[in-house]
Parts: structure tokens; sequence; C-alpha cells
């Protein structure tokens, strides 16, 4: 029997986390693989695609009107969607009480407690609200749940800086236990040499893009009907990519402790890739790899 591959998926909020998760494991389903996607999301949107749903009920709703966690089921807090991928999503409090990442926390020692993770399963992915932004949502790294960490990335300045922010929290993380960055997963916005950017800011924070999702109004189209692209159009260009992607992931073994940069060293890259205007006069002339080694001095 393999071993079960926990994965985590981070990235900044917005960038498509959620979407990207859902259709990688829609491919990953449809070639056999058997997964459980924990939403760890308070909008409780990691799973709405492969269930055809607005949102899952989510496990502290469903304590919330139980009266404790205690008084739940397996079978109350999960369900199973495309391709017999199990679903479940942590939720939240009300906005504006109470932490959000204690729902996380709740959600995953639930699971662990009734059994969840059974045997049969190859993968578990966990969907994991926007930056490393408190102990609850860095849990799944934290307690060495998910060994295998993704960043979903673009060419965009504030997706770059939350990756390289996010795998500051997986160096934090991985002496004292065995999570490892897998790669960055480039979610194209059709920015200027987007893949060459991404490229150089894996290899800059010691680990690869493994794969890059080109923009498609396929996505949006399945979306509107709450499907994966895999689901809905599986012969399309876009469904393959996700298939190339899934197909990475499973052959990945480049699982390493990333080298953050520093500030100056993605400002040098954006600069040198035609992103960021060079507006301060006194760097106007020098070179990106000048300004990185003036960094790393």
């Amino acid at each position: 029997m393999a071993k079960l591959r926990q994965c985590a998926i981070y990235g900044k909020g917005g960038i498509g986390k959620s979407t990207t998760t859902q259709n990688l494991v829609a491919a990953l389903a449809e070639a056999g693989k058997k997964v459980m996607i924990v939403g760890c999301d308070p909008k409780a949107d990691s799973t709405r695609l492969i269930l055809h749903s607005k949102a899952q009920t989510t496990v502290m709703h469903l304590a919330a009107e139980a009266g404790s966690v205690e008084d739940l089921e397996l079978d109350d807090v999960l369900s199973v969607g495309f391709g017999g991928v199990k679903c479940v999503e942590s939720g939240g409090p009300e906005p504006g009480v109470g932490c959000a990442g204690r729902g996380v926390i709740t959600a995953i020692n639930f699971l662990e407690e009734e059994g969840a993770y059974d045997d049969e399963l190859d993968f578990v992915f966990y969907d994991v609200l926007g930056d490393v932004v408190c102990g609850g949502f860095a849990m799944p790294i934290r307690e060495n749940k998910a060994q295998e960490i993704y960043i979903v990335c673009s060419g965009e300045m504030m997706a770059m800086y939350a990756a390289n922010n996010i795998a500051k929290g997986i160096v934090k993380y991985a002496n004292s236990g065995g999570v490892r960055l897998g790669g960055l997963i480039c979610n194209s916005r059709n920015t200027d040499r987007e893949d060459e950017l991404i490229e150089a800011l894996a290899a800059a924070m010691g680990t690869q893009m493994i794969h890059f999702v080109p923009r498609d109004n396929a996505v949006q189209h399945a979306e509107i009907r709450r499907m994966t692209v895999i689901e809905y159009d599986p012969t399309h260009k876009q469904a393959d990519q996700y298939r190339q992607l899934a197909q990475k992931v499973l052959n990945n073994k480049m699982l390493v402790i990333p080298t953050p940069i520093e500030m100056e060293q993605l400002e040098a890259l954006l600069m040198e890739f035609g992103i960021m205007e060079q507006e301060d006069e006194s760097i106007v002339g020098q070179t990106a790899a000048e300004l990185a080694a003036g960094a790393a001095a």
C-alpha cells in the first residue's frame, strides 16, 4: 500500500487556489487516485466544484448546531463528489467573531479521531486560506499534517510576495517536522514574461515551477456550472493542463526546504522582467543581478 500523501495548497487570496486544487484533484481522481479535500477557509468554497453545490455545510456550523463537535459523526461532515473525491469543509465563526483558524484545527483533529484518513486514500489536499496569517491556518504545516506544500502564484507582485512569505513559514516548521515545498504552480494572469519570471522566482527560492497553468475562459465556464474543467469539458485543452499538473505532482521528487528571498531581490526580479517601473533614478542602469548581489551582501 502506497503511503498517504498529504499536500497543502497555499497562496495569496484570490489567486485561484481553490479552483486549481479542485481541478488538480479531479484529474487525480480521473487517473484512479483516491483523494480527499479538506477545505481550510471560512468561505467553504474549496469543494463546490467537486460537489456541484453552492457551499458544503461545514464542520464548525454542524458542531454549533449539534452543541459540540463530539456530537458529530463522520458521515455528517463528509460528502462524496466527482470521481469519488471525499470532501470536508472546516468552516469558521461569523465574520468579526473569534478565530477562523480555530475551525481548521477543530476539523483536522475531528477527521483524525473519526478515522477519515483511511488506508484507501492516496492523497489528502488541504486548501488553505491566503497567506500563513496565523497559527490556525498554518496548522497543516505546523502540526506536521501536510508533508508537501504547493504554492499557487502568478506574475503579479503581491502574489509573488505572498509566495515568498509562505516559504518563510515552511522554513520555520521544516526543521521540527518533515514538511517540504513541492513547487510553485503559476496560475497565469497574462503578465509580461510570466512563465520566465516565476521560473526565476522558483530558482531563487531553491524550488521549481512545477507547472504553468495558462489562463483560459473554460475555467470560468465550468465554474458557472459548479464543475471542474475535467468534468465539464474533458476534451478541452485546459483539462489537459490540469492532467499535466496532476502527473507532475504524482511524480514529484523535488521536495525541498525553500530559501526565501529578500524584498530587494524580489523587486530586482520584477524589474528584470519588466514588471516594475524603475522610478528611483539611483537604481536606473543597475542590473537585476547587481541588485540581488547587493541584497545578499
